[in-house]
């Protein structure tokens, strides 16, 4: 159905991360005339979080640097952007979103809604970490612009800096913060770091490497932040096996302990809420209520492996909601695969590793057989080249490829290529005949993608003879 000049279609977005100013482009390519209205609570427009500590490092010039669309580019697409705004309703039945931005109330109807509410921190339970309500002074959470330049301020060569989690937003932060030439530490809950991202075994490399440059603190807790006059002086840690403390001097302390879906608006509006603790949306974006689209941090949508339902965190998936969102929002169609892949990759401390599907511990009630290789990026008679390991996994019954992990050269392409294999539902039979790009300065004749496939298959084989 068409909207006359005088009747646009009215599109409301919350949030204007990733998410929401993907779904604002989206939904203006797809209706020119349509009205579109921004409230973010920030003060900046849309900008890269994942490019944080990379600015804090030093390698990235800025940190206006990471602002993709700026406030007149919103302007000049005739889309209303309200900065440092809070909403702080939506009335789903009147569909109506009421804002406030300083002492002025706004009140924006639309025909579809937008919620790109992201997601909050999740703080530890450590004593004396909060005073007032607040973080107390040098403690911060790397989720905004203004949380980078805090830490960046407290930056000073030979300082003390303790990362509390060492996923993967945990270790890009060590390491930035280790280029800054501070003595960092990182403190890690769990037996092993990248828990979500790698299996143990793969980490070894990477542990290694680490433990030249930092020091890592695996099965151990965070209990208690020491300060004085307000400030962090230090951090009291915990053997989760031996219950030996331990005292970190520490002139800034991060958390990057993961963070929790920002559902409150959502929530009170009716949309249902899922086990995760996300908003439940389908594959094109929709919430629950009718004409309401969620993205990002704040949703949960299905694992397209386990079909577990999962926290969507990763930005290249919000942004693919975001074009959902806001296609569908302006009135096309656009539709999302049946669950992520969870394509995922970062380097730190010289390393390159990339992952796509579920790790092990998430496979428990699936066949899986492993196949591990060690490898090179060149032939072994030709100098230069780059160690790779990956490891692939596979459906015990079916043979087809359900999740990849690599470390070292070129990492993220080899797991862009399984990751086609996976969505694309190929077997392993078939995958370990591939032909790869041979020619000795670049690549052997036989890729580690296909080698470990071949382990994997014969795996299978022995397993299925023996059964």
């Amino acid at each position: 159905m068409g909207f006359s000049v005088t009747d646009n279609k009215k599109i409301v977005i919350i949030g204007c991360g990733a998410g929401g100013g993907t779904a604002a482009q989206f939904a203006r390519k797809t209706d020119r005339k349509a009205a579109i209205t921004m409230f973010e609570k920030g003060k900046y427009p849309q900008y890269s979080k994942c490019g944080l500590p990379h600015v804090i490092s030093g390698e990235i010039p800025e940190f206006n640097s990471l602002i993709e669309f700026s406030e007149e580019w919103f302007q000049k697409e005739r889309i209303d952007l309200f900065l440092e705004t809070t909403v702080e309703k939506i009335d789903s039945k009147k569909q109506i979103v009421i804002a406030k931005k300083g002492n002025r109330q706004i009140r924006k109807k639309y025909d579809s809604l937008i919620i790109a509410t992201g997601a909050k921190p999740s703080i530890p339970p450590m004593q004396n970490i909060l005073e007032n309500g607040k973080l107390l002074d040098g403690v911060y959470a790397l989720r905004t612009i203004d949380n980078g330049k805090q830490i960046s301020s407290r930056i000073k060569k030979g300082g003390k800096a303790t990362i509390v989690g060492a996923g993967l937003v945990g270790l890009e932060m060590a390491d930035s913060l280790h280029k800054k030439g501070m003595d960092v530490s990182v403190v890690e809950a769990l037996p092993d770091i990248l828990a979500s991202t790698l299996d143990g075994d793969m980490c070894e490399p990477i542990l290694k490497e680490m433990n030249k440059n930092i020091n890592i603190f695996t099965n151990h807790l965070a209990i208690k932040a020491e300060e004085k006059e307000g400030k962090i002086k230090g951090v009291v840690i915990q053997d989760k096996g031996t219950n030996e403390e331990k005292q970190l001097k520490t002139d800034v302390l991060v958390i990057a302990a993961g963070t929790k879906p920002e559902i409150t608006l959502a929530e009170n509006s009716g949309c249902k809420i899922g086990k995760t603790g996300g908003i439940v949306v389908n594959e094109q974006s929709e919430t629950s209520k009718k004409n309401v689209y969620a993205v990002g941090d704040c949703t949960q949508y299905e694992d397209f492996v386990t079909k577990e339902p999962i926290i969507v965190g990763l930005g290249s998936i919000v942004v693919r909601q975001g074009i959902a969102a806001g296609t569908n929002a302006a009135g096309s169609t656009y539709i999302l695969p049946d669950g992520f892949l969870l394509t995922r990759t970062s380097e730190f401390f010289g390393i390159e590793i990339a992952a796509v599907g579920p790790v092990k511990d998430a496979c428990q009630n699936i066949p899986v057989i492993y196949g591990k290789f060690k490898g090179s990026s060149r032939p072994e008679y030709f100098p230069g080249g780059e160690a790779i390991a990956m490891k692939v996994g596979i459906h015990e019954e079916t043979g087809m490829i359900l999740s990849a992990q690599a470390v070292g050269h070129n990492a993220s392409q080899r797991i862009n290529t399984m990751a086609c294999a996976i969505l694309s539902g190929i077997n392993v039979e078939d995958f370990k005949k591939l032909e790869t790009a041979y020619a000795p300065p670049i690549a052997p004749t036989l890729d580690v993608l296909t080698l470990v496939c071949d382990i994997a298959s014969l795996k299978r084989i022995r397993k299925r003879e023996i059964t």
